[in-house]
């Protein structure tokens, strides 16, 4: 039985870990060709491995995001080797920079903005170049229960998150007529290698984050990602501009 997105072709950023590579192994679990990007080519090499040993078909393409140059390559590799791009899922992103607002070195702010915010307009701004040139294409973006509500401490990593969200409505509404939807996936606490190392350095985190969300307990990278397969495939072909929690009723407070 073909998979709900046989035969497209997907582009994941921050593939090489975490919810990116969650995501990238149910794009290829469902039919899609992945293109694997992260910085850390490491981890895309592994993530490519993993969905080869399942018969799926994927590459690995080195990107920073903030870098313009590296995000326009990554987008023609795309192309060069599949052909088009259906998906874009950017994910890409770090951690908070801690402290608060008055106390936030300038060079954390500049790097959070600069990947988590910044990163994903460039990415859209290539995806959505070729998708206008191929007739459409689907955009989701890693926003944050972060980008949905504030938090002490978190100011740069909020602010960035916010200005995902604002990003995807608009793009949503100014290309809905080329048949592009653009959406945002808001993960609550979530159990990847990123959440891993805060909490190997503050164990007393963990129980806080359960007792934050009311299903009480951290999501796992694949029910992030079930909900990002879900917003590109044809079932969902009637949404766009939305940013999904998908965060253990976090935002229902």
């Amino acid at each position: 039985m073909a998979g709900l997105v046989q035969d497209k072709v997907a582009l994941v950023t921050g593939g090489g870990s975490g919810i990116g590579r969650a995501a990238s192994l149910i794009f290829a679990r469902e039919g899609a060709k992945v293109a694997v990007a992260d910085v850390n080519l490491d981890g895309c090499d592994q993530t490519v491995a993993r969905i080869k040993e399942g018969g799926g078909e994927a590459f690995s393409v080195r990107c920073d995001v903030s870098n313009s140059a590296q995000v326009k390559s990554m987008v023609e590799q795309v192309v060069k080797n599949y052909g088009r791009l259906d998906f874009g899922f950017n994910n890409a992103g770090v951690s908070p920079a801690g402290g608060k607002i008055g106390e936030i070195p300038e060079d954390d702010w500049d790097r959070v903005i600069a990947i988590n915010l910044t990163g994903v307009w460039l990415c859209m701004k290539y995806e959505l170049a070729q998708m206008v040139a191929q007739g459409g294409g689907v955009i989701v973006n890693t926003a944050s229960i972060m980008g949905l509500v504030g938090e002490r401490r978190t100011g740069a990593y909020c602010a960035a998150k916010h200005g995902v969200v604002g990003l995807t409505k608009t793009a949503a509404l100014e290309y809905a007529n080329r048949n592009i939807r653009v959406n945002a996936v808001c993960p609550g606490s979530t159990m990847t290698p990123m959440m891993r190392q805060g909490l190997d350095r503050d164990p007393r985190l963990e129980e806080a984050y359960k007792k934050s969300h009311p299903l009480g307990r951290l999501g796992t990278p694949e029910e992030i990602a079930e909900a990002v397969m879900w917003m590109c495939s044809d079932e969902a072909s009637f949404v766009t501009g939305v940013a999904l929690p998908v965060d253990g009723g976090y935002t229902a407070h």
